[in-house]
């Protein structure tokens, strides 16, 4: 079968592997498709040693199924995430299950970006689910990514009537601002959500998909917190996302958030960010973090595609064959593409 095997640095090539052999508790998946996820190019681009498994925002099929797995049938269409946590650590006993040691040693076998994949027999028991006959294979494939927008929501206290900020609206943005209303409708809230972006078409695809408005981006931070002014009886947002990397979407969120508020990172940033700690002691506010998901997102984030609150049919931008992976790849370092689906090799028709 074909797979994408990364090597070194602007070395990562298309090879011939062997299919992984799937044992008694696991599952063998022929691959529909997968999405490149910015953190596959984070390792990329810091040059993490080899070996690395790319790709992981993935759909397939059964084709084989071991003796003692229950639950799954061959033919069926499946979801898969590629880490799971223990559970029982001390991380995970504090709800940190992306520091768990388990889920970041676990993955999936070779990696999303491959014809055929083995699904491990605790990847099977915790992150696997049934992708329902209304999903396409590229929307199954954004259940994964959707998923640890939802835990960043779900680590975001919002009561009814308050307001939140996505700053940076590329794939992940528009899906934290979906995420944002669709949780908060899921639950009988209503949460006001904002975005804000450097291109004008995101912005316009930002308010298609649900904001309640979007701004363009500045250099002069206190431009953007007087608009949400006017949004918010001159408080700011209860609460920011900063799902763009750097200096300048992490000051944009600080100069918009209220007093008691709080500013959430979702995004790799490399270098400093300056900080006034006295602002942070004096207004209350509250910096944190998240970057993953837990299995308890995943059913999550499925319900919400499948009941449609969060739309992706429009967030694919490039549709590539898995021999143009490089190509690809490009795009999105770039920023030329929003996101990149690449088929497999032996890709049929999927509805």
């Amino acid at each position: 079968m074909k797979a994408v095997i990364y090597h070194a640095y602007n070395t990562i090539r298309l090879e011939d592997v062997p299919v992984p052999s799937c044992a008694d508790g696991e599952l063998l998946i022929r691959v529909h498709g997968c999405g490149l996820c910015g953190s596959d190019i984070l390792k990329i681009t810091q040059q993490v040693p080899p070996p690395v498994k790319l790709g992981h925002e993935l759909t397939g099929t059964i084709v084989e199924r071991g003796r003692l797995v229950d639950g799954f049938e061959i033919g069926q269409r499946v979801v898969v995430a590629h880490h799971v946590p223990c559970g029982a650590c001390h991380y995970c006993r504090h709800g940190n299950h992306s520091m768990c040691a388990a889920f970041k040693a676990s993955n999936v076998d070779p990696c999303g970006f491959a014809e055929y994949l083995r699904v491990p027999a605790t990847h099977v028991a915790q992150v696997t689910l049934l992708l329902p006959e209304s999903l396409s294979a590229e929307e199954g494939s954004f259940v994964e990514p959707l998923a640890c927008c939802v835990r960043a929501v779900r680590r975001t206290p919002l009561l009814n009537g308050d307001s939140a900020l996505v700053v940076g609206l590329g794939s992940i943005g528009l899906l934290m601002v979906q995420a944002l209303k669709g949780m908060a409708e899921r639950e009988g809230r209503n949460v006001r959500v904002y975005g804000v972006d450097l291109l004008p078409e995101r912005l316009r695809l930002a308010r298609e998909l649900g904001a309640d408005a979007a701004f363009a981006a500045s250099s002069d931070e206190q431009a953007l917190r007087q608009a949400l002014d006017e949004q918010t009886e001159g408080r700011g947002v209860d609460a920011a996302i900063i799902t763009a990397p750097g200096a300048r979407a992490f000051l944009a969120a600080l100069a918009c958030v209220r007093k008691g508020g709080l500013l959430t990172i979702f995004a790799a940033h490399a270098g400093a960010v300056p900080l006034d700690l006295e602002r942070l002691y004096q207004q209350e506010l509250t910096v944190s973090s998240t970057y993953s998901s837990s299995p308890a997102e995943l059913p999550i984030a499925l319900d919400l595609l499948a009941s449609r609150r969060v739309r992706v049919d429009r967030l694919i931008s490039h549709r590539l064959p898995l021999e143009r992976f490089a190509e690809g790849l490009a795009l999105m370092r770039e920023r030329a593409a929003l996101k990149v689906y690449f088929t497999m090799t032996n890709e049929e028709i999927y509805r």
